[in-house]
């Protein structure tokens, strides 16, 4: 329950802090930018199965090797592309934190 806790926190809760915290003229609008973070889990469509509880996201899914991990982490260094690298990036760490908790359970 704690890894679920933890996991979807980051996905869902950190977006909205920062947004909140950081951001005070477009809160809601930076929030939805940094949620939308969540996009790259598409490559899951193409994994069999789909969903597995117990898999690491992270150099498994196209979109989560550490090949497209290094562009994520250039993108917050240009301005136009700065809210979707965090973006991106918050999603990295919420899918880290779920491989870190796989590892610790076993």
């Amino acid at each position: 329950m704690l890894r679920f806790i933890i996991h979807y926190g980051v996905h869902f809760v950190i977006p909205f802090l920062i947004g909140f915290l950081w951001f005070k003229k477009d809160r809601l609008k930076i929030s939805l930018i940094l949620l939308a973070g969540i996009v790259i889990d598409i490559d899951h469509l193409w994994a069999n199965p789909v969903f597995d509880p117990n898999r690491c996201s992270i150099n498994f899914h196209p979109l989560h090797t550490y090949w497209a991990i290094l562009v994520y982490c250039i993108l917050p260094f240009f301005r136009p592309t700065r809210l979707i690298g965090l973006a991106l990036i918050i999603h990295i760490i919420a899918d880290m934190l779920d491989c870190l908790m796989i590892c610790l359970e076993s």
